[in-house]
């Protein structure tokens, strides 16, 4: 038969048998930022409050995607629609967008992140550029 699932319930904290404890969301926020970094082999999501504390975050290997699929636009805005699933229950109307790296999900992330309902601000490229780049190799010595 096996063993039976006891949930007991301690204020704010969904605690079950044998499970992690499930926070229930306390912080509303109305606006916030949502940092997206895209690189060739994954993107990365991260929605902090206006001041810069991680409230929720997701990316393509922790939605299940492996290999070469993390860093397909698909996977992207995958990522973007569960987070703002997430953002949604804290109560995000309206987010500022900053974006960096080269990767292929850039644009599809954030298109995923609208497809919920919440509003975009405005949108920032912090992409780092090199000024000199790498030293070039020495000149070989025959």
């Amino acid at each position: 038969m096996g063993k039976k699932r006891i949930v007991k319930q301690e204020g704010d904290v969904v605690k079950a048998a044998g499970a992690a404890p499930v926070v229930a969301a306390k912080k509303r926020m109305e606006s916030g930022i949502l940092h997206v970094q895209s690189t060739y082999n994954n993107t990365k999501l991260l929605l902090t409050d206006p001041t810069g504390n991680a409230v929720a975050a997701s990316s393509s290997g922790a939605l299940g995607f492996k290999g070469a699929k993390k860093g397909t636009p698909f996977a992207a805005a995958k990522v973007g629609e569960a987070l703002a699933l997430k953002a949604a229950t804290i109560g995000v109307k309206e987010v500022a967008v900053v974006v960096k790296g080269v990767g292929s999900g850039r644009e599809s992330a954030i298109r995923g992140f609208i497809s919920k309902g919440i509003n975009i601000t405005s949108i920032k490229d912090e992409t780092p550029v090199p000024f000199n780049g790498p030293k070039p190799p020495k000149p070989r010595r025959v």
